[in-house]
This record gives C-alpha cells, structure tokens and sequence, in this order.
C-alpha cells in the first residue's frame, strides 16, 4: 500500500494554490464591477462648461470677434440685447 507515500503539498504548491484562488476571486470581483459600473459612466467633470464660460472659449479661438462676444454676454446677463442680423431671435 503505497498510497500515502509522499501523499503531502510541498510550501510552494500551497503558495501556488492560493495565489490561484486570490487571482480567481480577483478577476471574478472585477468582472462583477465592470458589468454593473460599465453603462453607468459618467465623463469626467469640466469646469468651463457654463455658458459665460463656453463663449469666453469661442472669442479666445476667435469663432467670434468682440462685438458678437459683447452682444451675447450682455444678452445673458439681462435677457435682452441688441439683435444683429443673424443673432437673437429670428
């Protein structure tokens, strides 16, 4: 009978074993994020995205010269501003 010759774990298959199970319940912990966090991303937060904000980018890339930028800005500061052609209402 020699079934239990030798029949024990030497130290570094055990290390092996776990190491094996931490890295099984790692991935399966991952996944589990992944999937419930996947479609609920948000990007990541802009500071500058106010309307002020947005039309202080448009004049510095010059999209706008300044007297569209002054007539835009003071139509959001009061609601009302002279309309050019092509601006405000229609």
């Amino acid at each position: 009978m020699m079934f239990w010759y030798g029949g024990h774990w030497g130290w570094w298959q055990s290390a092996l074993s776990l190491l094996a199970m931490l890295g099984f319940w790692g991935l399966v912990a991952w996944g589990v994020y992944a999937v419930a966090r996947g479609p609920h991303r948000t990007p990541p937060p802009n500071d500058r995205q106010d309307a002020l904000g947005i039309l202080d980018e448009r004049l510095a890339r010059g999209e706008i010269d300044q007297e569209q930028y002054r007539e835009m800005r003071e139509l959001m500061r009061t609601g009302r501003g002279t309309a050019a052609a092509g601006w405000g209402q229609p």
